[in-house]
Order: C-alpha cells, then structure tokens, then sequence
C-alpha cells in the first residue's frame, strides 16, 4: 500500500491518494481536483472511493465532484446533515475496496462529527496499517475545536483529547499518521511539528494530548493558546454542505485602463498581485496590494469583504490563473475581470501612487514627533516582543480600524514584510502617509531597533 501526498502549502492542508497499485482511496480532496485526477491517471489505477474525515471549515471540498466525476463511493459522516447523496459512515463501519480495507473511526473535536480512517492492505498483514486523521491528532498538536460554534468549543476539547488518546490506544505505535491540518494551517490548535512524516508512537512522545498531564491541563492549555483565523472560515462549512461544484478556471475577463478607472470609481477592490516592492514603486491610485505566494489567497479572503468585486491585476496571465486557483480552493469563484501584461500598459492614463520601501536599517532611530511605527502582526505574535512606542492593529482589523490612527506617517512592519506590504497598500488607499518597512522583525534588534 502506498500513499501519494498532494501538498497545498499556503493553507496548510494535504489530500491523500492511497492505493494498492489497482485500486485508490483519496481522502480530504480540495476544490481543484484537477491535481488529483492527474495523480489518479499517472498511477494507472482506479478510484473506488472518495472519503471526508469531516465538513471543512479552512476550504472547500472537491470531494463531491471527485466522487460525481469518477463514479466513486463518496463517504462522509452519517450524522453531518449535507444535502446530497453519500454514503453514510458511522464510529466502526468497514469498508473493501479491492485489497485496501478501511475501518472509521470517530473522533470528534475538531468538529462534532469528525472521523478518522484507519487503511491496511489485506495482501500485507504483517504491515502496520495507516491512519488518516484530518483534523484530530495532528503532528505534535491537534486541529482546533473553536471553528463550529463558540458555545461547543468547551465540549469538543474534551472530545479532542479524548479522540486522540483513543487513536494511541486502539492503533499501534509504529502506525504511520498523515494528518490534513497542520502544515501552517490556521486549523491547527498550536505550533505543529514541520515534518513529512509521523507515527502514533512518536505522537506519544511530543503530541500536546499525550505530554499533557491530563484532560483538563490539555484543556486550559489549548483555549489559552486560540489565535484568530480567517474571517472566510465562516462560509466553508455551508458549501460543503451543499455539495460544491467544480470551479470555473477559465480566464477571467479582460479589463481596459478605462474599465479600471470605471471600478476604481465605483469603490470596487482592484487588487495587484505583483510583487511588492514593484507596487510599493509605482502602483495605481486606489488598487491594493496583495503579491502573488502561498498566503494570497488567505489574506485577500480574510480582509476584503466576503462577495466583493474583485479585479486582478499581475505581470501574466499565468500569475492570475495561481491566485484564481487559490481563491476557488475557499470559494471565491467569480472574478469580476483581470488586467496581465506590462505594467505601464495596463495603468494607461491613469493615476499613479507610490511610497518608500526601506528596511530596518533605514529606520531613524528617533522617530519624529509625526511618525509613528505601527506593527500589523497578530496578538500573539507582539506579546513575544514588539518595538517599545510602537502602535498595534493587526492587519485583518485594520480595514476596520484605520480611523483609529494618528494624522502621521506610519512606518508599517509585521514578521517578513508580507503582510506589511498588504497594510501599507491599504493605508495608502486611504490616503495616508505610509512607510513600507519590508524586512524581517527579527532584524530590528540586530538594525538598531530597541525592542522589548
């Protein structure tokens, strides 16, 4: 038996292709099943089932439309009330799909009605089996429990450590684990370990649930530890429920200059995906900030208003095509249009804006009395160390918050410049003064900067 991993770096989650070399099982697909089908075809083998470890709430599933296009038997929890036809799976239903035996079990947590699956080759009973843990037992952590509702997260704590320790006792500890969560997911509950692979003996050793001294210290030491997640998070659930269709991938319109101007003036959200030391050079008045990587997606869901119009703007059309990828994984399907090509010819005849970008070298040591440094990390990001007289919002409240700021010139830093670079495109379309200090916190200290 072997399993084929299909990595989505920027939200932190990965799809499983096991098979036995005849037949496959695919566990937790994303929305573009496209990478999938590739997969399953290359292998030369045949998809006998589709499973969901639970309804996501970080993206939304391809699972639906795998099973509908292939023909697969589509497993999903019994007691998750969706509004298509599936095969209902219960706490220690078996399943046969050639050599490939599947066992479920339940853990909830994450979410009520979570399941993990439990995966052994019948032709290798001297192998261990694998289990697949969506967002239950995680690599040195486990998958956060405050994503269904806030009433219940007290609850599915309990059930979280409860799952887990049930997994350490039922399986054997050279069993491999292959979580979904946890690569840089906002689903998982804390730090997770940055490996490729685990076993659930290894899990006994670091994992949080079993170092813990015992259900209620797991508890305390979980909700203390809650950081925010993507305001997006809160229509996931919803369109699994309902049965996601493919996305549509095809280009998105073509947008004129005039057309640009057009949307500018109506207040729609023109957003520039190239890199960001070239906006913060020359950009257009109005248009955001938000480069092409990983995390594009992530930030644009979780800061512009859920069903805004939005227009790209990039250096190709294949860089629209890789964020358009990433927006359809959280359901952000329609496109108002896109601008690719050369900049000055996209930007024709209209207004053009710009701001310095420095790093902390170039940070004054004493700031005037109209600058003032705003820090635009998390919460928990600041409490391990922030520049003494520095201003703190973070950037997803910042849209909300920017009244809140002083009438000076604000010197923007977060961790690495990425989301600094998002905050001062904001602040700049608002007509404020801004700084890019597009540089790593941790060379403040070594630049120059006090730091406490």
């Amino acid at each position: 038996m072997d399993v084929e991993i299909l990595r989505t770096e920027g939200l932190g989650d990965r799809t499983y292709v096991v098979h036995n070399g005849h037949v496959a099982i695919v566990v937790d697909p994303q929305r573009d099943i496209d990478r999938v089908e590739k997969l399953v075809a290359d292998l030369g083998v045949t998809l006998a089932a589709v499973v969901e470890t639970h309804i996501h709430n970080d993206y939304v599933t391809g699972g639906f439309a795998l099973a509908q296009r292939s023909g697969a038997r589509y497993l999903v929890s019994a007691d998750d009330s969706v509004s298509f036809h599936r095969v209902p799976v219960s706490d220690g239903d078996e399943m046969i799909f050639g050599s490939l035996h599947l066992r479920a079990l339940k853990t909830p947590g994450h979410t009520p009605n979570h399941l993990s699956y439990v995966i052994r080759d019948a032709r290798r009973p001297d192998q261990s089996p694998a289990v697949f843990t969506g967002g239950s037992l995680l690599y040195g952590s486990v998958g956060r429990t405050d994503l269904v509702d806030p009433a219940q997260t007290l609850t599915l704590t309990g059930l979280q450590y409860q799952s887990v320790r049930r997994l350490g006792d039922v399986l054997p500890d050279d069993t491999p684990v292959f979580p979904t969560h946890g690569f840089g997911s906002f689903c998982s509950a804390g730090e997770t370990a940055p490996d490729d692979r685990s076993t659930i003996g290894r899990e006994k050793i670091r994992n949080d649930v079993f170092t813990a001294a015992d259900e209620q210290s797991f508890i305390e030491k979980l909700l203390e530890n809650i950081t925010p997640y993507p305001a997006y998070y809160a229509h996931m659930a919803p369109l699994n429920l309902a049965g996601p269709a493919l996305p549509d991938l095809s280009a998105p319109e073509p947008v004129s200059p005039a057309e640009l101007r057009r949307r500018l003036r109506e207040g729609e959200w023109i957003v520039d995906i190239r890199n960001r030391k070239a906006f913060a050079a020359n950009h257009i008045d109005g248009s955001v900030s938000i480069e092409l990587g990983d995390q594009s997606a992530i930030y644009l869901g979780w800061i512009l208003p859920w069903g805004s119009s939005i227009t790209l703007i990039g250096e190709s059309s294949s860089d629209v095509a890789a964020v358009q990828r990433q927006l359809a994984r959280i359901g952000i399907d329609h496109l108002a249009g896109a601008a690719a090509g050369p900049f000055d010819e996209i930007s024709a005849g209209l207004g053009h804006s710009s701001y310095p970008s420095v790093d902390f070298a170039h940070v004054p040591a004493t700031l005037g009395d109209d600058d003032v440094i705003l820090d635009v990390r998390r919460a928990d990001e600041r409490v391990r160390g922030h520049i003494p007289g520095s201003l703190h919002i973070p950037l997803t409240e910042l849209l909300d918050r920017i009244d809140e700021l002083p009438q000076a010139r604000l010197w923007v830093h977060c961790g690495s410049g990425f989301r600094a670079g998002i905050a001062a495109s904001l602040l700049d379309r608002a007509l404020r003064s801004v700084v890019h200090i597009d540089d790593f916190y941790a060379n403040a200290a070594n630049r120059g900067r006090d730091v406490s």
